[in-house]
């Protein structure tokens, strides 16, 4: 019976080796790219079998892949190292423009303790004296949240009538309990053991310490109801509550010809007067539906006054207070205190491929809801490359990609299959549109994390980035957007508190869950 045999050259000499150790040896070398090519240099004697032929060919192949794929590791690695040493630099550039805009300041309290506060009060001295007794206590006071850089400020602005502004105070409550836990009290480390504390993310309170004098009023444009319900209510917080009213100038405008009575009605002239209006305002009270109350968060770029939004929009996720009880809700409201809900948002800014630096970036554009990346009208995929922090996240490739704040997730990102979040939980939802893979869920990142999107050299197309649906900027190869988590956060009233409210709003907006009970008089268990 004959043996199968397989002639080889090894060295100049040749020996004849069963074909079975032949391939058991040329699979061992396959380990490495090495042993492939000396094993393909080989010459081959006339008159061997066509699959050794065959398989010699296949080596080669292989051969060139590893090759390929090792000077495309390389190329990846260094990449990535530039990535995280632009990562670096951004990072360091964000926190001097922090300590920049907040130099910390000491306070001693009543009991002689140092108290740190971001900034200066813009408040007279007794209202400082009197907002300084409660620093340290249950909570944080509005001189220490609800205030920017800029100590003075251009009186005209608005006329003098306008006084300093109201001040307040937060504390961390539970099920109507007040916390003793001061807010930066998260984990405490007893005997060794890791154990949490009062968290932060408690329904927080609002207490006026002095009452408001101020009102900023917006409303949806092009609607009637809006127009009327407007006129109603100014005349009603001037009469009854002696307040002063500042409402944009199309508004004023239409008031004016409606009746020459609303002269006292105060507006603004430039952008210069709107970016000190936080410095005026005590309280903004929107009319209309989710997207006025986009509109006034972002005419906010530092602090945020507390905003009661009024529904009278289509739906209202952000819009807990019915307009037809006005003047029930606001009498409440300004005699305090009220439960708020703190909604954070993402500050973003573009780093064009041309600047000579990561430092050298566009104006910041803060947003409420998300950032959205996408194809545009191009007709090919985005190709994005996602990076959080110094790590490498993925590379969507799709339509697009939501970046989105926990308020916005019942928003766009819940239509492109994200999770909804309660608006207190702070994280920053990733979420891809269309992705082209079966496995591409959506992520929750920590609201601490930078978020780096990248369009590649090699991309085919353009991407474009929308901030709310609006201010759309063109990303070409080589741009990226990078967004973070703002320092001010935008505080709604709540009708009740903030989980009763999100939750009514995803019953009666969206029909959450609603289905027919299932019969009682069906089969049953014995």
């Amino acid at each position: 019976m004959k043996c199968c045999m397989s002639t080889v050259v090894h060295e100049g000499n040749a020996s004849v080796l069963p074909l079975e150790n032949t391939f058991s040896d040329s699979l061992a070398m396959l380990n490495s790219e090495k042993a492939v090519e000396e094993l393909i240099q080989q010459p081959i004697l006339h008159g061997i079998d066509d699959h050794l032929i065959e398989f010699a060919e296949a080596l080669r192949t292989v051969a060139k892949a590893l090759r390929q794929a090792a000077e495309g590791k390389a190329s990846a690695q260094a990449e990535a190292s530039e990535w995280k040493r632009k990562y670096e630099l951004e990072r360091t550039h964000n926190l001097q423009l922090e300590n920049k805009a907040m130099p910390p300041e000491k306070h001693l309290d009543e009991n002689g303790r140092v108290v740190h506060l971001t900034n200066k009060p813009l408040l007279s001295d007794g209202a400082v004296k009197k907002s300084d007794r409660c620093c340290g206590e249950h909570g944080i006071c509005s001189h220490q949240v609800l205030r920017d850089g800029e100590h003075d400020h251009d009186a005209s602005v608005v006329p003098n009538k306008m006084t300093r502004k109201a001040s307040f105070k937060l504390s961390w409550c539970c099920k109507g309990e007040k916390s003793d836990q001061k807010k930066h009290d998260i984990v405490s480390f007893e005997k060794g053991n890791i154990t949490t504390a009062e968290r932060s993310s408690k329904q927080i309170s609002l207490k006026w310490e002095s009452p408001p004098q101020t009102v900023l009023i917006l409303t949806k444009p092009n609607s009637t109801a809006v127009r009327i319900l407007c006129s109603e209510l100014v005349r009603w917080l001037k009469e009854q509550k002696s307040l002063n009213i500042v409402v944009e100038p199309r508004v004023r405008t239409e008031l004016l010809t409606e009746s020459s009575y609303y002269q006292f009605v105060q507006t603004w002239e430039n952008d210069k007067e709107i970016m000190s209006l936080h410095s005026k305002v005590d309280l903004v009270v929107t009319l209309g539906g989710d997207g006025t109350v986009l509109w006034a968060a972002s005419m906010f770029k530092g602090p945020v006054p507390p905003v009661v939004p009024f529904s009278l929009g289509s739906l209202g996720f952000m819009t807990p207070f019915y307009s037809e009880r006005y003047k029930e809700y606001l009498d409440s409201i300004l005699r305090g205190p009220i439960s708020i809900t703190l909604r954070h948002r993402l500050q973003c800014h573009v780093i064009r491929d041309s600047a000579k630096s990561d430092l050298d970036s566009e104006e910041p554009i803060l947003v409420l809801n998300e950032v959205t990346i996408d194809r545009g009208i191009s007709s090919f995929l985005t190709n994005l490359e996602c990076y959080c922090d110094n790590s490498f996240v993925t590379c969507v490739q799709g339509d697009g990609l939501i970046l989105s704040t926990t308020s916005g997730s019942t928003a766009y990102s819940l239509a492109a299959g994200g999770s909804m979040v309660h608006p207190q939980v702070p994280g920053i939802l990733f979420t891809p549109i269309c992705p082209h893979s079966l496995s591409f869920r959506p992520l929750i990142l920590p609201e601490y994390v930078t978020i780096r999107v990248q369009v590649p050299f090699n991309s085919r197309g353009h991407a474009w980035a929308s901030f709310d649906g609006k201010d759309r900027k063109k990303l070409a190869p080589g741009d990226a957007l990078v967004c973070s988590m703002a320092t001010w956060p935008v505080p709604t009233a709540c009708q009740a508190d903030s989980t009763s409210d999100f939750l009514r709003s995803i019953h009666e907006g969206l029909h959450w869950n609603l289905r027919k009970t299932q019969s009682f008089d069906g089969p049953r268990e014995t």
